[in-house]
């Protein structure tokens, strides 16, 4: 997590262009910083269960979730359905 070792510069910028202050805007830094440091399988899982509770079957979860992880910020191989399955299943 970001702590004493957070982007000064960052926090300042953010601070100037919006309506937060330091302390919020650290804050927010970490929320983000927490978002995108999930791993892959963590991600999938999450997102898998995420899918399953808004009624999806799972053929059309993988395909959504192969989707999604284009554009993640974690650099991940391009996954088939299958092994998204193995991802979630083991």
């Amino acid at each position: 997590m970001l702590d004493a070792d957070q982007p000064e510069e960052l926090i300042n910028h953010l601070t100037q262009i919006s309506r937060l202050d330091a302390t919020e805007a650290r804050r927010v830094l970490m929320e983000i910083e927490a978002y995108f440091s999930e791993s892959l399988e963590q991600f999938v899982n999450r997102r898998h269960a995420e899918l399953q509770t808004e009624g999806l079957a799972n053929k059309a979860i993988y395909e959504h979730i192969a989707t999604e992880l284009e554009y993640r910020r974690f650099p991940a191989p391009t996954l088939s359905q299958r092994q998204i399955r193995r991802v979630i299943y083991g």
